[in-house]
């Protein structure tokens, strides 16, 4: 199979963006602070070895899990649709690095490879994971590049996407986005709602905590309207923050995740 993985981008970020064109703006930011944080003023500014150098290097350093991660679910995805039908029932994941698990020291450690764990375990029946999620995936990858890979033979899909388009885009194109994918969505989907940005982000994340309020709300409603459950990320990803948060103190670390886990488990 081909790797599920393709990403969009507005124009204005594709000069910032690197050769692939998958870098977030926060990986963006992160590169111009490694680039200052060891330049020579950073010694004394103050800025070289301070806490900013040290969140712009573990962002960098996560830049490499993201393809570890990616080959990772790859060649699980390339086994799991190698498996005879009946092997066990059929997880399809769709999202973006969350799904991927990135932030924790493995994909395992993600939400994903925590919950099926669990599944296996309560369930005892060889449940297998089909990830088709791809780090920086906007709803519009989802809905043109991941939903058609969902096999018929599903018995449970689930969706966590849109931190990457409040990054990205504006609010007209992502809650037209945001409509037109849960309209598509299969009916035994599950979705997951955005974390609110209360423990990262800085400025950003405080200016931006009214409109994630807003776009769960319209998630709910619409998930409402076709009788989809909804995993609440926003009520269980929450204090005490030690030790949820990765190096780049925006991705859930293994820890963080189990918070996510605990969210998806109360309704599948």
């Amino acid at each position: 199979m081909q790797r599920v993985s393709a990403v969009t981008r507005p124009s204005w970020t594709l000069s910032l963006s690197g050769p692939d064109g998958r870098r977030s703006p926060v990986e963006i930011v992160a590169n111009m602070g490694t680039y200052v944080s060891r330049s020579p003023g950073a010694q004394v500014s103050g800025l070289r070895g301070g806490s900013f150098g040290r969140w712009a290097d573990g962002v960098n350093a996560m830049r490499a899990d993201c393809a570890a991660f990616a080959d990772h679910w790859q060649a699980n995805n390339e086994w799991v649709l190698s498996q005879p039908a009946g092997s066990g029932p059929l997880w399809v994941v769709l999202g973006d690095s969350t799904a991927q698990g990135l932030g924790a020291p493995s994909p395992e450690g993600g939400y994903v490879g925590q919950v099926l764990e669990v599944l296996r375990t309560q369930t005892h029946l060889p449940w297998q994971v089909l990830n088709l999620s791809a780090s920086g995936a906007l709803m519009r990858d989802v809905l043109h590049h991941q939903l058609p890979g969902v096999p018929d033979s599903a018995e449970l899909v689930t969706c966590g996407i849109g931190v990457n388009d409040v990054l990205f885009d504006g609010p007209g194109r992502l809650f037209a986005d945001l409509r037109a994918l849960l309209a598509a969505v299969p009916d035994h989907t599950v979705l997951l709602d955005l974390p609110l940005p209360l423990s990262y982000g800085g400025l950003f994340g405080r200016a931006s905590l009214p409109y994630v309020t807003r776009i769960n709300r319209t998630l709910h409603e619409v998930a409402a309207s076709r009788g989809l459950p909804v995993a609440t990320i926003s009520a269980h990803f929450g204090p005490p923050w030690a030790g949820k948060l990765a190096p780049d103190n925006f991705h859930p670390s293994q820890e963080g995740y189990r918070d996510w886990t605990r969210a998806l488990l109360d309704v599948i």
